[in-house]
C-alpha cells in the first residue's frame, strides 16, 4: 500500500514537494515504511501528548505510533521548516535548505519507526543513536543518488575527508577539555 501525502498547511510550499517526497520515500526500503499510512504536512505540529507550548512550536516532525486500529503516521511541521515572520534573509535560506531539512526529518522519523517496530534487538535506550546512524546512511544513500556525478567524482577522496574530520574533532575536544580545566 502506497504511503498517502497530505497537504494541511497555509504556507507556500515549493511545487515539488509532494515529488520530493515520493522520491525521498523510494530512497528507503518498503520494509522499512510498512506499517506507515501517511506522511502530513502541517504548519504547527498540534499533539496532545506534548507538554508545553514550546515544544509545539520549535517541533519540526512527529511520529504517530500505532494505536488499535489506526495506523502509524507521520507529521511533519513546515512552519518550522520554513518560518512566516522573520526578516527576508532568515526566510530565504531555510527556503533553499527545504529540499535537505525535509530529507533529514522523514529519514529519522522512518527510522524511528522502523526501530521502534520492526526492530527488537534495540533496546529503548540505544533507539535514538540508531535512529541517527540511520539517517546520516539513508541522507548519504539519497545525495548520492542526487548527485551522481559529483558522487562519483568525490568517492575516492571521501576517507581522507572523514579522517581529517574526526582529527578535527578529536582535536576540538581536546581544547574544550583543556579550556575547562583551566576554569
Amino acid at each position: 500500500m502506497a504511503i498517502r501525502i497530505e497537504f494541511s498547511t497555509g504556507l507556500k510550499l515549493p511545487r515539488k514537494t509532494q515529488r520530493w517526497i515520493e522520491h525521498l520515500l523510494s530512497c528507503l526500503p518498503k520494509e522499512h515504511t510498512r506499517g506507515i499510512d501517511r506522511i502530513k504536512l502541517v504548519d504547527e505540529i498540534n499533539a496532545p501528548r506534548l507538554k508545553n507550548q514550546q515544544q509545539h512550536s520549535d517541533l519540526p516532525g512527529l511520529y504517530h505510533p500505532r494505536q488499535g486500529t489506526q495506523p502509524a503516521w507521520i507529521e511533519v511541521a513546515a512552519g518550522t521548516l520554513i518560518p512566516r515572520s522573520k526578516p527576508l534573509l532568515k526566510r530565504i535560506f531555510p527556503r533553499l535548505s527545504f529540499k535537505g531539512n525535509l530529507a533529514a526529518i522523514i529519514f529519522s522519523l522512518v527510522g524511528q519507526h522502523y526501530y521502534l517496530t520492526l526492530r527488537h534487538s534495540i533496546k529503548r535506550g540505544h533507539i535514538e543513536a540508531a535512529v541517527r546512524a540511520y539517517t546520516e546512511k539513508h541522507l548519504r544513500i539519497w545525495h548520492e543518488r542526487q548527485h551522481s556525478i559529483r558522487s562519483r567524482l568525490f568517492r575516492p577522496l571521501q576517507p581522507k575527508l572523514e579522517r581529517w574530520g574526526r582529527s578535527l574533532q578529536k582535536r576540538a575536544a581536546a581544547e574544550r577539555k583543556r579550556k575547562e580545566s583551566l576554569k
